[in-house]
C-alpha cells in the first residue's frame, strides 16, 4: 500500500490549505486514514482520522479549524482553515486499521505517505 500526500505550501496566517492523500489500492476500503504532523525534534502528533462509515475523530489542537473528508474512493482530504504560524510543520497521511478509540495512535498506522511541508507566515 502506498500513500501520496500533496497540497502543502506557503500561506499567510488566517489562510487555508487543502491537503490530499491518495491510496494506491483500488479503494480506501476499510482502512482508517489519518493525518499527523511533526515539528522538528518532536513525535508525530495526531490531527484527524476517518474510517469505517465515514467516522471522524479530531485532535484537540485542530477541532473547529480542520476538517477531514473522504473525497472519493481513493482520496482523503484535510481542509485546514484559519491557519496559524504554529501550524507550520511537515504533514503526513497514514493508513491502518485501528479501532475508533485508537485513531490517534501513530504506531497502529502501518503505511505512511512521504510528508508535505506546510508553512504559515505571520
Amino acid at each position: 500500500v502506498q500513500l501520496q500526500a500533496s497540497g502543502g505550501g506557503l500561506v499567510q496566517a488566517g489562510g487555508s490549505l487543502r491537503l490530499s492523500c491518495a491510496i494506491s489500492e483500488r479503494t480506501l476500503g476499510d482502512y482508517v486514514i489519518s493525518w499527523f504532523r511533526q515539528f522538528p525534534g518532536q513525535e508525530r502528533a495526531f490531527l484527524a482520522g476517518t474510517g469505517r462509515g465515514r467516522s471522524t475523530k479530531y485532535g484537540d489542537s485542530v477541532k473547529g479549524r480542520f476538517t477531514i473528508s473522504r473525497d472519493d474512493l481513493k482520496t482523503v482530504a484535510l481542509q485546514m482553515n484559519n491557519l496559524k504560524p504554529e501550524d507550520t510543520a511537515v504533514y503526513y497521511c497514514a493508513a491502518g486499521r485501528p479501532v475508533y478509540s485508537a485513531y490517534d495512535q501513530a504506531t497502529l498506522h502501518y503505511y505512511w505517505g512521504q510528508g508535505t511541508q506546510v508553512t504559515v507566515s505571520s
